[in-house]
């Protein structure tokens, strides 16, 4: 298959083809179904991210510097799959395997920034649960609704200049061998690795932000709950099991969010690649569609301001009906 420009060799002008061909599922048995699958996913994400970040607009009592991070979680969900899930049932499901250069670039822009928001979110969920269990009489003074705002500018900014510079070094490199893309979007590894020039720079953004979006972020949060944990052995056992429901819901969004891709980076090449690529995908789907549904079931606040909504909304049926 050769929609290259042109061929060309080390150290040649760089050419960039016009064309990626995306190769992640083939030779997957059924795998059409997998598709569906994800599309009823989307579905569910859109809607329940989107009822999530209603609650929180519309009710003065979640306005609070962790309803705010978690309105972030949602929106960064949101887009995230947004940004995967679309362009994957177009690629697989309609056979629009072809995708333009400048195309893949923001495909790949999009996917990692998100991914990284997601990640960077729940270490500052994490820190508003430290600071509220360490320290209850200084919680108000110490996370407030600006400084949780001005974190999560911060971190939008960090992200998306970071991403921006793994696209830079991507359109730094040229490509003149192959031009199929073994993944399921535009990922960062499969891309550079294609490049026939020199690829140093991004082999070392391969290997530098995972760690810096993935496991600081997760290190961070680990060291949290060990301060927490700390803090719990010093008060009643009442009072114990009180804090603790408070942090079932992140440790959850923690779990799902993070063993997926910590097992199947473990095992390595262990797994067969088809395995890993569905693994990997699962991995980014599914949080966003589940993190919603934990927050309306495990959060006592959200509950209550659903009851609230529904309160209100049978009143008005009533005054309507009279």
């Amino acid at each position: 298959m050769s929609l290259l420009n042109s061929t060309s060799f080390r150290d040649a002008p760089i050419v960039h083809p016009d064309f990626f061909y995306i190769d992640g599922f083939a030779g997957i048995p059924h795998i059409e179904y997998y598709y569906i699958f994800t599309c009823f996913v989307y579905v569910l994400t859109l809607l329940g991210n989107i009822f999530v970040m209603f609650m929180i607009y519309t009710d003065q009592c979640l306005h609070s510097p962790k309803y705010i991070a978690v309105f972030n979680l949602a929106l960064c969900d949101l887009c995230g799959s947004t940004a995967f899930i679309p362009p994957l049932i177009d690629t697989f499901l309609f056979k629009s395997h072809l995708i333009s250069f400048e195309a893949c670039l923001t495909n790949m822009y999009f996917v990692f920034l998100f991914i990284s928001l997601q990640s960077f979110t729940l270490a500052v969920l994490s820190y508003d649960r430290c600071v509220a269990i360490c320290f209850p009489l200084r919680y108000n003074e110490i996370v407030t609704n600006k400084s949780i705002l001005v974190i999560t500018a911060v971190l939008w900014i960090f992200a998306g200049m970071a991403i921006l510079i793994t696209a830079i070094f991507i359109s730094k490199l040229s490509f003149c061998r192959s031009n199929v893309i073994n993944s399921y979007f535009c990922d960062h590894g499969p891309i550079y690795r294609l490049a026939c020039n020199d690829n140093t720079p991004s082999s070392v953004i391969n290997w530098t932000h995972p760690i810096m979006i993935l496991w600081v972020p997760l290190l961070f949060i680990i060291g949290t709950y060990i301060c927490i944990g700390r803090a719990l052995l010093k008060i009643a056992a009442s009072e114990r099991l009180k804090a603790m429901k408070t942090c079932t819901s992140h440790l959850i969004l923690v779990s799902i969010f993070y063993l997926p891709i910590s097992i199947t980076e473990a095992m390595g090449t262990a797994l067969h690649q088809n395995t890993r690529i569905i693994n990997l995908s699962l991995a980014t789907a599914l949080p966003p569609v589940l993190n919603p549904i934990i927050y309306t079931l495990k959060t006592e606040e959200f509950r209550e301001s659903i009851k609230k909504l529904y309160r209100r909304y049978k009143i008005h049926l009533t005054v309507s009906n009279t």
